[in-house]
């Protein structure tokens, strides 16, 4: 192990990296707009900025721990910051929209080994006694990132340009890149091999995760299965990954080693990553949506009160690394659905006259919950597995989170859609003339407004009334969909019961067996 002050100097030089790429995925979003404009490309055009570098993404996860093997671990991270860097800078110079896609692709190839990789890293830096405080460390950039990133890009692109969202990566990739060349070890024991590679996994995995990512980021523009090329690209998905499943268990030389899940500590932690990455990312999805289109806030507004949500989640993952030393972790895992839960419950019932404070204060209840849970599901799941394997290992963890990640997305949105259109529905058939509630506020619409000095009549009143209505029911549908998201996390507790009984190991912290 190195000596203290070096292990936290690996530390930053790997969470440098982690929280450049993990922001990249937020902090474009804002900047959408101003793109559109500049590139003169339409709604459904400019979203494959954010598509092309989700795609390319999650194809390359799963493959991390087979190509940190072929180049060597810190040739690979390095290469990979590097790359990233350049094509941070080539997308700020972008002139069109297909070369910004085209530069998309390759931030997304080139930042796809940062997660999975500092993550194995930081495992084996560490002893088992520290680990638990290395993964609240790590975790802080993974959690607290997609929160800042609209803040931030929103900033950006007012006071400056949109393409400062990209040139801002370049001191620190720069810096990450020099600090990992000069802090981080090349382990011992990780060989380069030099066996033939899995082409027919490799396209398998391509085939299966490319096509599922298409399906799970446009569907909803499509219609979902209303689009002949979804039922394609959704049979074609399912029938290359199971093939790729069959393969990779029976090869050699597979380019993913899923016989790692054979573990069932590991097996359970990356089944409950998928599960807590499918609330917190389709949450965070929908909270910008609630907060501007339904509250009234801008988007330095609605960073500003989600900001609270990564705050909290900071704090408690520093806590709970102290915390692990003493108490079983499946009990302090419990505690943080618990808690998620408790948030996502009172965000079910919020409502369209809320004040700040009763907004956010949910959030931070839910923020508190994902802390506790993700640093310790992190550890108890990885410290199960040889540390030759772990890069392998962290790229399968890595892959269920990003694939959870992408289905709550997708689902919870959709949700959101339909349950607000059978709200509005319902809401419809009580908007008539014969119901005397309604035919009462249309009348006293006019009234109302002269009152205020503003003349309008019948026609104009019912269209305000509309919006009422319409609002109403996008609200309800919120409401829902906070709901169903506190229902899923209740899968979590299940979950924690499959996890292995901890052990106490010589530094005092549980660890699995």
């Amino acid at each position: 192990m190195p000596a203290a002050s070096g292990k936290w100097l690996i530390a930053v030089s790997v969470m440098l990296g982690t929280i450049l790429e993990v922001l990249d995925t937020s902090i474009v979003n804002v900047a959408l707009p101003h793109m559109q404009g500049a590139f003169s490309a339409g709604i459904d055009e400019i979203t494959w900025v954010l598509t092309s570098y989700l795609v390319a993404n999650g194809i390359i996860i799963p493959m991390t721990g087979w190509l940190s093997s072929v180049f060597g671990r810190k040739r690979y991270f390095i290469t990979s910051i590097t790359l990233f860097t350049i094509a941070s800078m080539f997308c700020g110079a972008a002139p069109d929209l297909r070369t910004m896609v085209f530069c998309r692709v390759l931030q997304g190839l080139a930042g796809a080994a940062m997660l999975p990789s500092s993550q194995a890293i930081l495992m084996e830096t560490f002893p088992p006694s520290e680990q638990p405080i290395a993964m609240a460390t790590w975790g802080v950039g993974l959690m607290v990132a997609p929160v800042i990133g609209p803040t931030l890009g929103g900033w950006i692109t007012d006071t400056y340009s949109w393409r400062w969202c990209f040139y801002i990566n370049l001191p620190f990739g720069i810096l990450a890149a020099l600090m990992c060349a000069r802090f981080l070890p090349e382990p011992a024991y990780l060989t380069r091999q030099r066996t033939r590679p899995d082409w027919l996994g490799i396209a398998l995995l391509v085939v299966g995760l490319g096509m599922a990512q298409m399906v799970l980021d446009r569907g909803e523009r499509a219609d979902w299965f209303e689009a002949p090329w979804v039922w394609a690209f959704t049979a074609t998905s399912i029938l290359a990954l199971t093939s790729f499943v069959v393969w990779e268990l029976f090869t050699d030389e597979p380019v993913v080693k899923l016989r790692l899940l054979r573990d069932r500590g590991f097996a359970v932690g990356c089944g409950l990553i998928g599960f807590l990455a499918f609330i917190l990312f389709g949450s965070l999805a929908l909270w910008p949506l609630y907060l501007q289109e339904l509250m009234g806030y801008s988007a330095a507004q609605s960073g500003w009160a989600s900001a609270p949500r990564g705050c909290a989640t900071g704090l408690s993952m520093f806590f709970v690394g102290r915390l692990a030393r003493h108490f079983d972790p499946r009990f302090l895992m419990g505690f943080g659905v618990a808690l998620l839960v408790a948030g996502q419950l009172q965000m079910s019932h919020f409502y369209l006259q809320l004040g700040w404070w009763q907004i956010v204060a949910p959030s931070i209840l839910q923020g508190t919950g994902l802390g506790f849970i993700f640093t310790l599901l992190s550890t108890t799941a990885l410290s199960r597995v040889p540390r030759e394997q772990m890069s392998n290992a962290a790229s399968i963890y890595n892959l269920m989170r990003n694939m959870g990640a992408s289905f709550g997305i997708a689902i919870l949105g959709t949700l959101l859609v339909r349950r607000g259109q059978f709200h509005q529905a319902v809401l419809a058939t009580w908007s008539t003339p014969f119901y005397a509630p309604f035919r009462h506020a249309l009348e006293g619409i006019p009234g109302a407004l002269a009152a205020r000095g503003a003349v309008v009549g019948p026609t104009q009143a019912a269209g305000l009334l509309y919006e009422q209505l319409r609002a109403q029911a996008t609200m309800l549908a919120f409401d829902d969909t906070f709901f169903a998201a506190g229902l899923i996390a209740l899968g979590i507790f299940v979950g924690l019961f499959l996890l292995p009984r901890p052990r106490p190991t010589e530094g005092g912290v549980p660890a699995a067996h």
